[in-house]
């Protein structure tokens, strides 16, 4: 890790680096001589000259240093920042976090309260940098189609077949419920209180914000109170889904049935939308719709791959017949059985836990092994292909 060290007294800045270097015989530490030779070095183009850390002893309001700062941020996004100063005021420490600056510590410095700044700063680094994970999008062509079961249980097989690491946000916002189709507890924290506490949004206060249905298996859940819904905005969405996929390997989106400002926004980031329906004429006419809404949307053909839940062969309307409504080639089938999925909302119970050998719990194995890229019958083909395509 490179640090750079910013002191206006040289014996501190020599003293401060020679520390830092007591740390790790591998790492970088050099002294630079103001920030401002950093912003010329960024603005040169020069790379190589870009620290991950900076050390900055003793800056001020009033020389404008932590202006500099949130121009050093700007001019590289992924530099930290240590600050150390004697006496740091209320309105100084607001100033430092508003411009990027998450570590303030007293000068002079003790080796330990240093090093344990730096190794959170690793930590985070570390997390950040460990996984860019799928986005799939689940969405009710019509309400009562299925779309939070499947979203749900999908997410418990692939953490539970797959060992991987599974997020899901519930982003019905007046009514949602998601949390209760896999688990009995009752979530500490939902997107709302997220997203009234923004600023706070790191790898530790969104884990913190969920709950935990396994080990690798985490739901965001929506609030208890639908009044407060038009307090999350389209940029929390922005904010929240691009930091959960950074550290999960597949971050699974319960839209819920409306379109508007806050689900659009989701569905853009969504790398594969999962329209849910069911063969009955209602919801082939909706899905119709949302497939119409999302071409005036410019989503990509393969982006979106409607669902028939609760599927019957021996059905009135033919799979072909919807097949032909949407214009598309293939459609994943999930199967009806009724006796199993009442079962398992009603316990709370993820279905693959509850009834191993229901024809649904297979067809979510078959949908799980699909999404992780394993070969799979020639009729689930189709999500592989499109997932290997945007790899």
């Amino acid at each position: 890790m490179k640090i750079a060290v910013i002191s206006k007294n040289d014996r501190s800045g020599s003293e401060l680096a020679a520390l830092l270097r007591t740390r790790s015989q591998t790492g970088e530490v050099h002294i630079v001589a103001s920030m401002s030779q950093l912003l010329a070095a960024g603005a040169s183009g020069v790379s190589t000259a870009a620290p991950d850390v900076l050390v900055l002893d003793e800056p001020s309001i009033e020389s404008g240093d932590l202006d500099q700062v949130e121009h050093l941020g700007h001019v590289y996004p992924l530099l930290s920042f240590i600050v150390l100063c004697r006496q740091s005021s209320q309105e100084f420490l607001i100033q430092a976090m508003r411009v990027g600056v998450r570590e303030v510590l007293p000068s002079p410095v003790n080796a330990d309260t240093l090093f344990s700044a730096l190794q959170r700063i690793e930590d985070k680094r570390s997390s950040q940098a460990q996984v860019n994970g799928k986005v799939l999008a689940f969405i009710s062509c019509k309400g009562g189609s299925g779309a939070t079961f499947l979203a749900t249980n999908l997410g418990y097989a692939l953490a539970a077949l797959k060992q991987k690491r599974i997020a899901l946000i519930d982003l019905n916002l007046q009514f949602g419920d998601a949390s209760l189709f896999v688990s009995d507890q009752k979530p500490l924290a939902t997107i709302l209180d997220v997203a009234q506490q923004i600023r706070r949004l790191d790898a530790s206060f969104l884990a913190s914000s969920m709950l935990n249905v396994t080990p690798n298996f985490s739901v965001l859940a929506a609030s208890d109170d639908p009044t407060h819904a038009g307090d999350v905005k389209p940029e929390h969405i922005d904010l929240l889904i691009k930091l959960v996929r950074r550290h999960y390997d597949f971050v699974l989106l319960d839209v819920g049935r409306s379109l508007d400002a806050v689900s659009i926004r989701a569905l853009d980031h969504a790398d594969m939308i999962f329209p849910v329906l069911q063969t009955t004429l209602p919801y082939i006419r909706d899905g119709k719709r949302m497939l119409s809404v999302f071409r005036s949307l410019d989503y990509r053909k393969d982006k979106i791959h409607p669902i028939v839940n609760r599927h019957e062969k021996s059905g009135d309307i033919r799979l072909g017949d919807v097949k032909a409504a949407f214009g598309v080639n293939d459609l994943r089938t999930i199967p009806n059985h009724y006796e199993a999925a009442a079962a398992s909302v009603n316990q709370g119970v993820p279905i693959l836990k509850l009834a191993k050998g229901s024809p649904i719990s297979k067809a979510l194995q078959e949908f799980t092994q699909s999404l992780a890229g394993e070969s799979t019958p020639v009729s689930a083909g189709w999500l592989s292909r499109v997932l290997q395509r945007s790899r």
